[in-house]
């Protein structure tokens, strides 16, 4: 048992030791991959193209190309050769004029015979030396005399020079006669084609990425609770599949808010009728304490009715429009001022965003009044970013402790020891500022302020 525990540990610590080199390598390629689905696909397609040349113009350039290059050298040095071995053998050819025109007539090869000298120094080796050296081996293997080769002077000829017993045997080759010249013509034509295929990859890719980022683009609206003209199925068949669905439950959820919308219509019209019996019935009733107690526990029914139905209302019905954020916070801080609190504004970047009115005023309205009704002092301030707009609203009401902030947006809840006791509501007014910022695809975050109440933090894209 000890054993096998033993062998258990040791394999789990190799296994450990292997498993972090893995984790930082996939780390550290996830951070240098592209992000986008459009890039990682075309990395997708490109990869295996470009490894799969690089491995064909390897394979071409090692084999193919060193090989027919071998095979012409070792003709030119033949050539040279027999050229060399004819010299020797037939020395009564005077001046060697035959063995020149037979070199320039058969052989294509310009010889001349110069006198006898020592031959120049090695030239420098070319950067792509394999068609030089190519050339060298098969001349030493069939010429066993001293030589010096040329083949980094003109670049058309090739310049062979083989020391002899009492001369110096000069030939000019041409130089596709030892080395594959047209060798680039294959690469050229690959790279051409590869450049193409990749140009038509990319067209046909992006024709197949559009469908998904119109339908991100639709669920994106739909969150925020806008609507995309022209959306249809496009794409694939997953593609269009997905936005099929997407399509339905979009009329599924918008069946049901209307249908919850009747409802609550039709709720709301028969509380309101009972209510207002309710005080034409007060009010034939003589005037006394216990009326005017009746009469305030009537009018906050009512407020606490018209609160229910707001919490549970969708305002799907109202159209985002453009709207001068700075203005709504000025006139909100006016109705603070008029209810004797202290407020200022502030705003900076352009003011005009666009959203739902109704719905954005009434989200700020209820953090305001929240605000107002713990604290003497409100501060409202927005910004408009590129791609943001952050309202906060300040107070110096006692707050509310950081491990109960994201309580406080449920339904009806209220934190009666942390805030006046006194203060009626029906704890719905952070819940319906919260589902408003969600509606248009934002947020509401609740911080410390630097007045020492409450921050709330409205975020909303634009």
């Amino acid at each position: 048992m000890n054993l096998l525990l033993k062998i258990r540990n040791s394999v789990g610590y190799v296994l450990g030791i292997f498993a972090l080199p893995h984790r930082r390598a996939s780390a550290w390629m996830n951070a240098k991959l592209p992000k986008g689905l459009y890039a990682r696909a075309l990395l997708i397609i490109v990869t295996p193209m470009v490894l799969l040349q690089s491995v064909v113009a390897f394979v071409f350039m090692e084999r193919h190309y060193n090989f027919v290059t071998r095979r012409m050298s070792t003709a030119v040095a033949q050539d040279i050769s027999a050229l060399v071995e004819t010299y020797h053998r037939y020395p009564q050819d005077p001046k060697s004029a035959t063995l020149v025109k037979i070199a320039a007539e058969k052989l294509n090869l310009n010889v001349e015979l110069l006198p006898l000298e020592p031959l120049p120094a090695p030239g420098p080796k070319p950067f792509f030396s394999t068609p030089d050296s190519a050339l060298s081996q098969q001349i030493s293997r069939l010429i066993d005399r001293p030589f010096w080769i040329d083949t980094v002077g003109d670049s058309s000829l090739l310049e062979i020079r083989v020391q002899l017993e009492n001369a110096v045997m000069r030939v000019y080759a041409s130089r596709h006669m030892a080395y594959a010249s047209n060798s680039h013509i294959f690469l050229v034509w690959m790279i051409g084609t590869s450049i193409i295929l990749l140009g038509i990859a990319i067209l046909f890719l992006r024709n197949q990425i559009k469908p998904i980022l119109r339908l991100a683009e639709a669920a994106d609206a739909f969150g925020k609770g806008r609507e995309i003209a022209n959306f249809h199925p496009r794409g694939a068949r997953e593609v269009r599949q997905a936005a099929l669905s997407f399509m339905e439950m979009k009329r599924r959820i918008e069946r049901q808010i209307e249908q919850r919308t009747t409802m609550l219509a039709g709720v709301s019209h028969d509380l309101r009728t009972i209510l207002t019996r309710f005080k034409l019935e007060l009010a034939l009733i003589d005037d006394n304490p216990e009326i005017q107690a009746l009469r305030k526990d009537v009018d906050e029914m009512q407020r606490m009715l018209e609160a229910y139905l707001a919490f549970a209302k969708d305002e799907s019905g109202e159209l985002p429009t453009l709207v001068d954020v700075k203005g709504i916070l000025d006139d909100l801080a006016a109705d603070a001022e008029r209810r004797g609190k202290r407020a200022s504004t502030a705003f900076s970047g352009p003011p005009m965003v666009q959203v739902r009115p109704d719905s954005f005023k009434r989200c700020i309205a209820n953090l305001v009044s929240n605000a107002i009704r713990f604290g003497n002092t409100v501060s409202l301030s927005g910004s408009r970013e590129p791609r943001w707009l952050f309202v906060q609203v300040d107070d110096d009401g006692p707050g509310i402790p950081s491990d109960l902030r994201d309580d406080v947006f449920r339904p009806f809840l209220r934190l009666d020891d942390s805030r006046n006791q006194n203060q009626s509501g029906s704890g719905l007014g952070l819940s319906i500022a919260r589902d408003i910022a969600g509606v248009h695809g934002g947020d509401i975050t609740l911080s410390e302020s630097p007045m020492g109440g409450l921050r709330a933090t409205v975020r909303i894209p634009v």
